[in-house]
């Protein structure tokens, strides 16, 4: 996808088409911690490096499944809403959300995109029905595939 602007009509003919990929991004131990506190979620697996070196099947931390899963709203943003002529945009929702393989720590992931369908909801509101498969730097499977509803709101049009 360039970095020029986009109109939301031209995303219809778009539909089964994969739009781009996103940039890498490290899970880290830091960024997993810190997610752990935010999220309340501090299970061993994720945050005890020791005990999951020695006791876990991954042979250290893994991120949680939730942490990747929330990487979805920066990278459709990066490879596809910053590019669209719009008003707002908004989640509106996950389906078929399935955790595929684990993101061991210090691991890159990155998103493919793919848009799936757009709907006219009226008013200057489409709905717009994404793929995700988040993968897994140097890994044969995906961290995780998932189909994200995103409210565009169009921008009305400009006045000459």
């Amino acid at each position: 996808m360039s970095t020029t602007d986009i109109s939301i009509d031209s995303l219809a003919a778009r539909i089964g088409q994969r739009i781009g990929s996103s940039s890498w991004i490290t899970l880290d131990q830091g960024r997993i911690d810190e997610f752990a506190r935010c999220t309340e979620d501090s299970q061993w697996i994720h945050v005890d490096v020791d005990r999951a070196t020695a006791e876990s099947p991954f042979g250290g931390t893994i991120a949680h499944g939730f942490l990747t899963l929330s990487l979805l709203a920066p990278t459709i943003f990066e490879v596809l809403i910053s590019h669209l002529r719009l008003k707002q945009a908004v989640n509106y929702g996950l389906e078929k959300v399935r955790f595929i393989a684990p993101v061991r720590a210090g691991k890159r992931v990155r998103n493919h995109i793919s848009v799936v369908a757009l709907e006219d909801k009226g008013k200057g509101r489409y709905l717009l029905t994404i793929e995700n498969s988040m993968e897994i730097e140097g890994e044969d499977k995906p961290a995780l595939r998932a189909h994200s509803m995103v409210m565009l709101i169009a921008r009305p049009p400009e006045k000459n």
